[in-house]
């Protein structure tokens, strides 16, 4: 009954702000496409891209405080140019272009707990203040932000609580490029991306007024292309001093697609690239969110025959989802898990970050008013709840 209420109304109001966008040109400049050169330039890239149509600064780790208390954490910051983008009949123009979104989370090994927020701007007057300068990596986004200052990247967030999140991430492997062969660009619907990675990092700062120790995982992907059905993506940290990524993406039918590749660094920071043929990735068991209802894998059995590798990667804790249908409009999973398998002959231990995205589906009927205040209804319906 309400999505029937509101959408003669949205109808309406579309109609009307495809004029008004055109008149006022948001924007910041021509939009370029899809990159075809994966060359990666530092610090420069780590810049923000204003003809860009997406891109991200994507950082989780894994981390423990000097009393013990063992968490992960997740904390991205999203550009979107809205171009070309559309919410049923309403031009996303009309609202803001660009569009910037914060997601950050924190999984609470020890206490078994997850918490989330996640925050947009549409960098107008009285919005949330956003800053994401080109010239240098200095990203802001309300009290977050993202700094990167002699090759170290400082992080700092917020939950609704008051907890408060401030790290210090030093690279301590080379930058690795990503895609087909190592070629820096990602394949996908519609598209392509620039997408490298920082694939362990040490990690330093305070959780609370907490010490804590670790290490950490950055991904940066820019670029344009097409929506996806969904995707699974690992980013797995061995204690022998090396990493594998994998991805795989799914059409809309929940079918998973070529374009999907892998990587697997060696300690001294040398990568072999994984086409999907290379790799195996089995659901062991599933969870279902008992707030979307949504069934997601959470314990994988991972085989890369050709490098000998075989991990089984569950999750630390069962429900680790994200409703972010008031910013990047989709709810998802992602999540600290721990691994155990053998490389070889070697038994091996290690760390992982899950991301599962297209396992709820309820982005697909999101109207306008659900992004613009969805995040406001939700709460109140979990008061009373």
């Amino acid at each position: 009954m309400y999505r029937n209420l509101t959408k003669p109304i949205e109808f309406l109001a579309g109609s009307v702000l495809d004029g008004v966008a055109s008149l006022l040109n948001y924007g910041e400049g021509p939009l370029v496409g899809a990159p075809t050169d994966g060359t990666v330039k530092l610090p420069e890239d780590l810049y923000s891209k204003p003809d860009a149509e997406t891109e991200w600064w994507y950082y989780t780790g894994h981390c423990s405080t000097d009393a013990g208390r063992e968490f992960g954490f997740e904390l991205v910051f999203f550009k979107r140019r809205t171009d070309r983008d559309r919410i049923g009949f309403f031009p996303m123009t009309a609202l803001a272009n660009p569009m910037y979104f914060a997601h950050f989370a924190i999984s609470d090994v020890t206490r078994q707990s997850f918490q989330f927020d996640h925050i947009r701007s549409f960098g107008m007057p009285f919005d949330v203040p956003v800053s994401m300068s080109a010239t240098s990596c200095d990203v802001r986004l309300g009290e977050w932000s993202l700094r990167e200052v002699a090759g170290k990247h400082l992080l700092h967030a917020t939950l609704e609580d008051g907890t408060t999140f401030d790290a210090i991430l030093e690279p301590t492997k080379p930058i690795v490029l990503n895609g087909d062969g190592g070629d820096g660009l990602a394949k996908k619907v519609g598209g392509a991306s620039k997408h490298f990675s920082f694939t362990r990092m040490s990690a330093t700062g305070r959780l609370d007024g907490e010490s804590f120790t670790g290490e950490a995982w950055m991904d940066r992907e820019i670029g344009s292309w097409g929506a996806a059905g969904g995707w699974d993506w690992f980013s797995i940290q061995l204690d022998d001093n090396t990493e594998l990524m994998l991805y795989q993406f799914a059409d809309v039918d929940g079918g998973m697609l070529g374009a999907s590749t892998g990587t697997y660094v060696l300690g001294d920071g040398i990568s072999q690239y994984l086409t999907r043929q290379e790799f195996e990735i089995e659901t062991l068991s599933t969870w279902t969110s008992s707030a979307t209802e949504a069934t997601y894998p959470n314990r994988w059995h991972i085989l890369v025959p050709s490098l000998g590798i075989d991990l089984e990667v569950a999750s630390l804790i069962p429900d680790q989802e994200l409703d972010t249908r008031g910013t990047t409009m989709i709810v998802y999973w992602e999540g600290a898990c721990r691994v155990v398998g053998s490389v070889g002959d070697r038994r091996v231990t290690g760390k992982a970050y899950v991301e599962l995205v297209g396992y709820d589906r309820t982005h697909e009927s999101v109207g306008v008013t659900d992004f613009l205040f969805g995040k406001q209804i939700r709460r109140l319906q979990s008061m009373f709840a």
